[in-house]
């Protein structure tokens, strides 16, 4: 088993046990993923704290085990809306390596989509 497919597998199990455990069985998808979306954007809030976002606010130090479970709280929420809807390891990386292809070709300016190029660097700098 690779890394993606562990990581599913462990949410999946988590996933079941508190659909079990807090009768959380009905709840139609669309529910659900909108409550993993608003508990991402709350880990999110929580990593933006971490990363001294509040420029009016004296820093504090970084702490890379904090942003690291911040990271790590985002994927949890992540991994289970895709498995909510219907996406397995192989699914994501699918969709994550043709998305990055495109991505590559919008930069090179060889999409379909127009607007993404990089403009060229002088060489003479």
């Amino acid at each position: 088993m690779d890394k993606l497919d562990e990581i599913f597998a462990l949410q999946q199990g988590f996933q079941d046990k508190l659909k079990r455990e807090r009768g959380l069985e009905d709840i139609p998808m669309e529910e659900w993923l909108q409550k993993q979306t608003l508990a991402m954007l709350s880990e999110l809030a929580e990593l933006l704290e971490e990363v001294n976002f509040k420029w009016w606010k004296n820093p504090h130090a970084l702490s890379k085990a904090n942003i690291h479970e911040e990271l790590s709280d985002i994927l949890h929420f992540f991994v289970s809306m895709c498995i909510e809807a219907g996406m397995t390891a192989d699914d994501l990386h699918a969709q994550y390596v043709g998305k990055n292809q495109e991505n590559v070709r919008r930069q090179d300016g060889l999409s379909q989509k127009a607007g993404y190029q990089a403009p060229k660097q002088d060489a003479s700098t």
